[in-house]
């Protein structure tokens, strides 16, 4: 658990040293700037953004019932992120399993890119395919 939320803390934490040091030099406006820039950075980081998670068994069992894709993420990744803002509200039209809070989830990410955990990992069909292009994947939406 913590993991998912360690570069989020250390983040807000780098933020509310830096409004520190501004309130010191005499500058609460840059300081609250500042400490907001982090903030939403901090937010953009952590797993607030992304719709809520369910186990692998679970994205599997449903992904089977509906035909939706799966989608293995962990908090942090860029490039996960880059899919989720680019999917707008259709991300919410996928399962989403994160890798760091469901080992058997990881375990599939590992099986489908050959041992590496390289998310995002879009399994459509049965078929993983690994960092797909978000328009890609919103035309795989059924």
């Amino acid at each position: 658990m913590l993991r998912r939320w360690m570069l989020p803390i250390l983040f807000l934490a780098l933020g509310l040293a830096a409004a520190a040091r501004q309130i010191a030099q005499g500058s609460p406006v840059a300081a609250v700037t500042l400490l907001l820039i982090f903030l939403v950075g901090a937010v953009l980081l952590s797993p607030l953004i992304f719709p809520r998670s369910v186990s692998a068994a679970e994205a599997l069992r449903r992904s089977a019932a509906d035909g939706r894709p799966i989608v293995y993420w962990r908090p942090g990744c860029r490039f996960c992120m880059r899919l989720r803002t680019r999917l707008g509200r259709h991300a919410y039209r996928m399962h989403w399993v994160d890798i760091w809070s469901d080992p058997e989830g990881a375990a599939a990410v590992r099986a489908a890119t050959g041992g590496d955990e390289t998310v995002p990992t879009v399994v459509v069909a049965g078929e993983p395919h690994v960092n797909p292009d978000p328009r890609w994947v919103r035309a795989q939406l059924p």
